[in-house]
């Protein structure tokens, strides 16, 4: 077993004990639940709303190369500089290499998963660039030292008491502050933040080569202030959130704020195509686009995975999920968690190190039910569990096992082989691996095969 497998199943163990961390899941996907089918009401059909996204990011992935060179063409054009990263060690550099040239002390940062998959604010910090998170949610956790627990809701283990105790344990506030104090206190202390920062960094929900620009969509107004504020503008993001049109956003927002809060829109939705430009009051006076490979092209290479890129990172599929909302996002020790991180991590970080994602589930299907651009979920968490054995990532107990399962199961005389006691023996003693976290099983005294014969005389 990898060292993550351990990790994981030693992390997952414990949360799924943990009453309390259960108690607060769900009571806020229970909040969420209930918003979502409201949302959804402004869609005259949502299914076929749903087809049309994914028809259009289909498009968009078949054609990614020229797409990308599109965008960074007319981005170009209106001043704004393309950087190409294939590794996130290539974009760390890069976003060094600017930190230096503009002598940043500081910089804000608005939500974006990119950087948390790079561990953008450990390298930053480390070379005594402090990085500051501006989205209240993200604030909260870095203020607590932890990665976000969920894609889009990065503090939803916590309840309003534990932010509470924490501002009050780091910044220093009144004990038992209500959320609308506790905000208050955030603003306060992030606005100085803005004035100081040379660089802002933010991401992107999507990338629009027809007019060479970005769109981002959030609650707060912090990554608009993140763009227009430093006076230098970063966007790192994944080479696959393409869409091809401006028009496109007319669906995709909409279906982003549905399925990731259950607001018909977002209250803040931009569009940024370039540094500040000549009679315009605000915005950076330079803004780069580093747009990431980091593993996305292993998906792209694989024509069953491929799928997978279409996600918007809506995180609908880790709230339906079962197993998410028992063990909770920090179990899974990868960027991405739940459903869709079972399905990217293995090709984004390695095979035989996270192919045990793939397993964490029940393949109920719910994910795939759920999703905003009808993502086939929980076949490709098959695939993977297909791909893993095809590359001999199993191990050899495994692969025995599996072997002499298949040849009794294919045979009828070997199923009917031996009695309750010396099958309930070789199940649960012979293969320790099926009683470590399930039940024993308990094989009855006859086949059904054996019992139809009795019944039927033959």
């Amino acid at each position: 077993m990898t060292e993550t497998a351990a990790s994981f199943i030693a992390r997952s163990t414990v949360k799924a004990a943990d009453i309390d961390h259960r108690k607060k899941i769900n009571f806020n996907i229970g909040k969420y639940d209930t918003a979502v089918p409201q949302g959804k009401e402004q869609f005259g059909e949502l299914n076929l709303a749903r087809e049309r996204a994914k028809n259009i990011k289909w498009r968009a992935i078949e054609t990614l190369d020229t797409q990308l060179e599109d965008f960074e063409a007319t981005f170009k054009q209106r001043g704004g500089k393309v950087i190409w990263a294939e590794t996130a060690g290539q974009a760390l550099e890069e976003i060094l290499a600017i930190c230096r040239e503009k002598n940043c002390r500081t910089l804000v940062k608005s939500k974006s998963m990119v950087t948390e998959e790079i561990k953008l604010n450990e390298f930053l910090e480390e070379r005594g660039i402090e990085s500051v998170e501006t989205d209240l949610g993200e604030y909260i956790q870095q203020l607590d030292g932890e990665p976000p627990y969920h894609i889009v809701t990065p503090a939803m283990h916590k309840s309003k008491e534990d932010v509470a105790k924490l501002f009050y344990e780091k910044l220093h506030t009144k004990p038992g502050l209500n959320p609308s104090q506790l905000t208050q206190v955030a603003r306060e202390k992030l606005r100085d933040k803005y004035i100081r920062a040379e660089i802002g960094i933010t991401g992107a929900n999507f990338i629009i080569p027809e007019i060479g620009g970005i769109a981002l969509t959030e609650n707060e107004g912090n990554a608009r202030l993140t763009c227009a504020f430093p006076k230098t503008h970063i966007v790192i993001v994944g080479i696959e959130k393409v869409i091809p049109s401006l028009t496109d956003l007319a669906l995709f927002w909409p279906l982003l704020s549905t399925y990731g809060t259950g607001q018909r829109v977002t209250v803040y939705n931009s569009v940024v195509t370039g540094p500040r430009q000549a009679g315009e009051s605000d915005g950076p006076d330079e803004m780069y686009v580093i747009l990431l490979d980091n593993g996305r092209t292993n998906i792209l290479a694989n024509e069953k995975m491929r799928e997978s890129l279409y996600c918007i990172r809506c995180g609908a599929c880790l709230n339906a999920c079962p197993i998410y909302k028992n063990i909770g996002g920090h179990s899974y020790g990868a960027t991405y968690s739940g459903p869709i991180g079972s399905v990217i991590t293995p090709h984004l970080q390695g095979m035989k190190e996270w192919k045990h994602l793939s397993y964490a589930s029940s393949l109920c299907g719910n994910c795939t039910e759920v999703c905003a651009v009808k993502i086939n979920l929980h076949e490709l968490l098959l695939e993977n569990r297909y791909e893993s054995v095809a590359q001999g990532e199993s191990a050899l107990p495994e692969r025995i096992a599996w072997k002499l399962w298949r040849r009794a199961s294919l045979n009828r005389g070997l199923m009917n082989l031996g009695n309750r006691k010396s099958k309930n023996w070789l199940v649960n003693k012979l293969f320790t691996g099926w009683t470590a976290h399930r039940s024993a099983l308990d094989f009855s005294q006859k086949t059904f095969n054996e019992l139809w014969k009795e019944k039927k005389g033959l």
